[in-house]
């Protein structure tokens, strides 16, 4: 029960004024005059779980309650009192609400639709404060107490298992988890869902839809995370891609007036989401974790009306035409007139035979709690000599038995920050081979023996080792581009001064001018982040490049 004298748990009080804060009358009165007044009567619902969230809601007499529905019975979540708002994050994105809220006796409330909402946080900044701040914070605290509409089944020998929880929770998606190696009556629950073992993962959407091992997408679907796209509608700019860089150029756009689509094939924040802490970020002096960083940024793009899809991937670039267009998937091409391509790079998979099979149980691409929680006080191996294997060494050396970090390369220094080196170098758990490569992987159901060799001595090593991480090299998200753009020979896209005359001449570059800083060779056409050869693999420098390229967004559509 979250009401006003419990206030959740005794750890979340000190947020309590950050969730729960009462607007002043002066504050009221601005809502009032964007709003209008609505009385209300004892149980009239203001908005239905699994609906979206259309209305937003100041009490300003009597009372509004939000409840939890579970089948007849109903969880209280919140009750407010004049002066306080209905919301959270969901609102900003107008998708389906987790709760049912009505009035608790006569009274009267101030509505706005989500237009109005948007046009206020971006207006006033003092109410925009505090709205922003308390959406974002009930949206944590929702999670943290598995407050919502969703029933993952699965086993940690299914590799879909993790995939679908690493979806929902970059997502900040609340659900419920049953595992069912640990389950005591396992037939029993799947009976009841109508579903086998040879389903898993199974996502029981809003206790209705029954979604088999479903993909991202589905799930995206199932959830209301998107608005229809209107094929016709042509954008001012079409951001391919929602990590730091994405998410940058998006804030910038859309902030300054653009009409911002961003397509984001799986979940916000990219590579530097799934970090467990990003310690030399400017402005964060304690650090910031990568999905924290990432939350708060897809907020922000929200928050200035950028229209984000999740879960939908570019498929391919039509670029034959005065106006770019790119295919998602659906009857229609969207189309802009100039394009941010964000799309970063996927870490570079180990050429071992045997490591597809492993993927998800065994092999993993992140090092966030929840792979964490999957070896604690179990030894592990962690590819790579960059940054995000150093922070997933120190992080996941807070719990496993022992970290075996294996590099290609004769040492650390000239790939990873100096205070990362220094942490692995005094850390008992780490230990650092160099000139070492995974030759072997094996095991039957999951990952259960490792083996790695020296290139300098030849000596193979075999452990009894359940889990790897790799997080070592880059390879672009450039397949979808076709031959649009010039790349390198690696695969980057190739922009500014790095494009020669005669690539200019190939690609039949149509301007009198050269092309601006982190333009391709389509005039228009930027790439920024770790999909741009020559890029700084910082998520300071994504940052930049993505407030960066919308300067010369508005140059080139004033041209």
């Amino acid at each position: 029960m979250v009401t006003r004298s419990t206030r959740f748990t005794a750890a979340a009080k000190s947020n309590a004024e950050r969730m729960f804060p009462t607007l002043t009358p002066a504050q009221i009165a601005r809502v009032a005059a964007r709003g209008k007044l609505r009385p209300t009567r004892d149980g009239d619902v203001l908005f239905e779980a699994g609906m979206a969230v259309t209305g937003f809601f100041v009490v300003t007499a009597g009372q509004v309650e939000v409840v939890r529905p579970a089948g007849d019975t109903e969880e209280l979540i919140a009750l407010y009192d004049p002066g306080e708002f209905t919301g959270e994050i969901n609102m900003l994105a107008g998708r389906p609400s987790l709760v049912r809220a009505r009035a608790k006796g006569s009274g009267e409330v101030i509505e706005m639709d989500r237009g109005q909402l948007l046009a206020l946080v971006q207006t006033d900044p003092e109410i925009g404060e505090i709205l922003m701040r308390a959406f974002i914070v009930r949206r944590v605290e929702l999670i943290a107490q598995g407050v919502g509409d969703l029933i993952v089944l699965g086993s940690t020998h299914c590799s879909g298992t993790l995939r679908v929880k690493e979806f929902l929770t970059r997502n900040i998606q609340p659900y419920t988890y049953i595992d069912l190696e640990s389950e005591p009556d396992v037939q029993t629950l799947l009976d009841r869902f109508h579903v086998t073992t040879t389903d898993v993962p199974v996502l029981v959407c809003r206790g209705q839809a029954v979604l088999r091992n479903p993909t991202n997408r589905q799930i995206a679907e199932c959830l209301g995370f998107n608005e229809a796209v209107n094929a016709s509608q042509i954008y001012d700019l079409i951001v391919v891609g929602a990590g730091p860089a994405g998410l940058a150029a998006s804030v910038y756009a859309a902030s300054e007036g653009l009409n911002v689509l961003v397509l984001e094939s799986s979940a916000p924040g990219g590579q530097a989401g799934s970090s467990s802490k990003i310690e030399n970020y400017l402005g964060f002096p304690t650090g910031i974790s990568g999905p924290a960083l990432a939350g708060r940024a897809f907020a922000q793009a929200q928050k200035f009306g950028a229209h984000i899809q999740i879960a939908r991937s570019a498929l391919r670039f039509d670029c034959q035409r005065q106006l770019y267009a790119i295919e998602i998937g659906e009857n229609a091409p969207v189309q802009a007139r100039t394009v941010v391509i964000a799309t970063g790079a996927e870490y570079r998979k180990p050429l071992v035979e045997s490591l597809p099979r492993f993927e998800g149980i065994g092999v993993y691409y992140a090092a966030t709690f929840m792979e964490a929680q999957l070896c604690i006080a179990e030894e592990v191996v962690v590819i790579g000599g960059g940054n995000s294997a150093g922070q997933a060494a120190v992080f996941l050396a807070q719990t496993a038995k022992r970290v075996h970090l294996l590099v290609r390369s004769d040492g650390l220094a000239q790939t990873m920050s100096r205070y990362l080196v220094r942490r692995i170098e005094e850390h008992p758990a780490i230990v650092l081979y160099t000139h070492t490569e995974i030759e072997v992987l094996e095991g039957v159901a999951h990952l259960e023996r490792v083996s790695w060799r020296n290139r300098e001595t030849g000596i193979l090593e075999s452990h009894d080792i359940g889990h790897v991480f790799v997080m070592a090299g880059a390879t672009p998200a450039t397949q979808w581009l076709g031959t649009c753009l010039t790349l390198d020979a690696k695969g980057f896209v190739k922009t500014g001064a790095d494009l020669s005359q005669q690539e200019l001449t190939d690609a039949k570059w149509p301007l009198s001018r050269a092309p601006l800083l982190l333009e391709s060779s389509l005039p228009g056409v930027f790439a920024v982040g770790d999909v741009r050869a020559g890029n700084l693999k910082r998520v300071a420098a994504a940052v930049g490049e993505g407030s960066i390229a919308i300067s010369f967004v508005h140059r080139v559509l004033a041209e």
